[in-house]
């Protein structure tokens, strides 16, 4: 393609993030161009034949409950540019020893109906987070700042700040502290952090009230829908370009990072002051993950078929045992029964394999950086649940916490959530700032995960980023 010599904006890397902060400036009547060092867009979200021929696989993202929850996703027209999700009968279901399955519904009375005794408190809990999600989500799903519905926001925060262990014991069952366990543990980080009770808590009200997801044809839709519609408003892709000196590209007023600390730290010309750079080196990073696609003879054989019906199934037993394999896994230990996180794509969208054949996928997470084959391991987890798993299995593609990395550099050490999100990373995420997507260069700002509101498929980094963007270089405040 014949690029322009100049542009308003040019984005480097086309994550999901990457390409909200094209959209929210090409809806603004910006210039703007997206660089991507793969062959693909979309960062997190693409699709492959990973196993077998036909065997459609989701390389990363699979579920995706924030895609239909963001304020920035919510306000797009991608519906128009071909993406479908469909919905499983269940968000996701949480199988125990006891034979006992605690289920995540789209229905908020359901699921606390199935909690027994611990309805109330699930009720208590999360259906403020239900009835007042839309104006919550402005306040949380961005920078500090003076939120619009303060009274609500400190409701949620009297809980959500609170580590996951201390309102796990307010859950009298063993079904309901797993089903919470399962939530939070999708933060990867301990239980007991501070700040761990916000995801789960957000999780399950979104599940509530959007569902979790699937993309029809697979997460690649996703990002082909946002890329689309970019392209419709005048926007620029480069794919199979990997920048290392920002001198090299064509002029620019300003530029977007969709990349994490270490990335910024390795790209040459950004003219960074050495404090910041010393700032973006104290960054942490969070465990990584180990992961497995398999292409599969028939549907998973779990002993409750509830199971088989859930977008997510969460394999881990009780929430002692999910507590245990978190800590230790975050010390650096390598556990025989760790976490599972499985996803069953092609029950509820066929395309995704064969007639009569199956995809499914499932990470652990191990310690950052980890070389580990965690196959057994894994397999074992499933086969626990749902006997009989081994044998259905044609064939299978396993990527470690390192291979991850060298797949895309943002997941560094395999940690896809773009740096631990603790307490102290939750909102001053890369720097202590109260504007965390600008840097010391007055042209050059963030928009990855690695800024807040952290990771998922919600686009809201890339808004936040290309909104600073928008008031300090072209006088344009909006609101979503």
């Amino acid at each position: 393609m014949s690029l322009k010599i100049s542009y308003d904006a040019i984005i480097i890397g086309s994550g999901p993030n990457g390409l909200a902060a094209g959209i929210t400036l090409q809806q603004r009547g910006l210039s703007t161009l997206i660089i991507e060092g793969a062959d693909t867009i979309g960062g997190g979200m693409r699709t492959k034949e990973l196993t077998l021929p036909d065997f459609k696989h989701d390389v990363c993202s699979a579920i995706h409950p924030m895609a239909v929850a963001s304020p920035f996703m919510r306000s797009l027209p991608l519906q128009e540019y071909g993406l479908e999700f469909v919905q499983a009968p269940y968000a996701a279901a949480h199988p125990l020893d006891s034979g006992d399955v605690a289920l995540l519904t789209h229905s908020l009375a359901e699921t606390a109906d199935g909690l027994g005794i611990d309805g109330d408190f699930y009720k208590k809990l999360i259906q403020p987070v239900v009835n007042h999600w839309e104006s919550l989500a402005q306040d949380i799903m961005g920078p500090l700042h003076f939120p619009k519905r303060p009274l609500q926001l400190a409701d949620f925060g009297l809980d959500a700040l609170r580590p996951a262990s201390w309102l796990a014991r307010s859950f009298k069952t063993e079904k309901g502290k797993a089903l919470w366990a399962g939530m939070v543990a999708h933060g990867i980080q301990p239980l007991s952090n501070w700040a761990t009770s916000a995801i789960g808590m957000v999780l399950m009200a979104v599940g509530n009230k959007y569902g979790w997801p699937i993309p029809i044809g697979g997460s690649q839709s996703i990002g082909e829908a946002l890329v689309n519609y970019y392209k419709d408003l005048g926007g620029e892709v480069q794919t199979g370009l990997w920048v290392k000196n920002v001198a090299d590209l064509p002029n620019y007023k300003t530029m977007i990072l969709d990349l994490t600390p270490r990335q910024i730290l390795q790209l040459d010309g950004l003219d960074l002051t050495e404090s910041y750079r010393r700032e973006l080196q104290k960054y942490r990073q969070g465990m990584g993950v180990f992961k497995i696609d398999w292409a599969l003879s028939e549907p998973v054989p779990f002993k409750d078929p509830r199971c088989g019906q859930a977008a997510t199934v969460h394999i881990g037993n009780t929430y002692e045992d999910i507590a245990r394999a978190e800590r230790e896994t975050h010390r650096g230990e390598l556990i025989d029964k760790p976490f599972v996180l499985f996803a069953q794509q092609s029950v509820f969208d066929s395309g995704r394999a064969p007639a009569g054949k199956h995809t499914s996928w499932a990470y652990c997470h191990v310690p950052n950086g980890s070389t580990a084959d965690r196959t057994e391991a894994i397999e074992n987890q499933i086969e626990r649940f749902a006997p009989g798993f081994k044998d259905i299995i044609l064939e299978r593609h396993t990527i470690n916490a390192q291979q991850m990395e060298v797949y895309n550099p943002n997941y560094v050490g395999g940690d896809i959530n773009g740096g631990i999100m603790d307490i102290g990373q939750l909102f001053t995420r890369p720097t202590r700032s109260l504007t965390p997507y600008r840097t010391a260069n007055k042209k050059v700002y963030i928009c990855s995960s690695s800024t807040p509101p952290g990771g998922g498929v919600h686009g809201m980094c890339g808004y936040h980023a290309a909104r600073t963007v928008l008031a300090d270089w072209f006088h344009q405040e909006i609101e979503l």
